[in-house]
């Protein structure tokens, strides 16, 4: 049987994915910022940062994060 998780470790666990899919690519908070821009998604670098760091986020700005930085698969 899997070990039950809190909430905060499965906080930890999302931000980790997204950071290392954004450190994978070398693609910067700033520059996901300009990516998401493209995409039709308004955030600063500083909201990046203070989403990514808390590690609390939407499921949507999960998947805007990885379409802007196309990334078509993920490996849990």
């Amino acid at each position: 049987m899997p070990k039950n998780h809190t909430d905060a470790e499965w906080s930890d666990k999302a931000k980790n994915l997204l950071r290392s899919e954004l450190k994978r690519k070398g693609i910067t908070y700033a520059q996901l910022s300009g990516m998401l821009g493209n995409i039709g998604v308004d955030e600063n670098e500083k909201n990046i940062a203070n989403k990514i760091s808390r590690g609390v986020f939407t499921m949507a700005f999960f998947l805007q994060c990885m379409a802007a930085i196309e990334v078509t698969e993920l490996r849990l």
